[in-house]
């Protein structure tokens, strides 16, 4: 698992405080549906290993939680992404739109990103998303560290947010 890091304390504090990203993670994850979130930690076990030297980027937005895999802590130089909704988990790619696609697995419209919905983590390893997880990793204006651990930061955590649980009368 990769370490964690609180930029917010002092450095003395840090060592004690190592795994309060972690935690809190866990915690954002837990608001969602039980399929939700379970889908949500096997796709993070996947990418983690995927990605083993990149840092995590977390957002628990008004909208979705995002989980950004970058390079370092500035969120424009992730390259991918889990946002998480009440009703799904999307694997987001944050320039999507450049990547070649010739299976037609992107969805999506905008101008830079674009997303594949997941089922199960094990997508995530499927041939045609490797190939575009390779493709997202070589586009990224910084390489991924060669060597060392990735950690998690939590970058914003917004105050008001959409109900995590899908509606139960839809």
């Amino acid at each position: 698992m990769p370490r964690s890091v609180t930029r917010s304390r002092p450095a003395a504090a840090h060592k004690a405080s190592a795994l309060a990203p972690a935690r809190q993670l866990a915690g954002f994850i837990a608001k969602f549906d039980p399929a939700v979130a379970k889908l949500t930690r096997a796709a993070l076990q996947v990418l983690r290993a995927r990605f083993p030297t990149a840092v995590t980027l977390v957002y628990d937005n008004y909208a979705a939680l995002a989980i950004g895999f970058g390079p370092n802590e500035r969120a424009s130089e992730a390259i991918i992404s889990l946002a998480v909704y009440a009703r799904g988990v999307n694997l987001y790619f944050i320039q999507g739109a450049i990547l070649p696609d010739p299976l037609g697995l992107l969805q999506g419209s905008g101008s830079q990103g674009r997303y594949i919905r997941l089922h199960h983590a094990a997508q995530i390893r499927d041939p045609g998303v490797e190939t575009l997880l390779r493709a997202a990793e070589r586009e990224g204006d910084t390489p991924l560290p060669p060597k060392g651990r990735g950690y998690t930061v939590i970058k914003s955590i917004s105050a008001k947010q959409r109900p995590r649980r899908a509606s139960s009368h839809v």
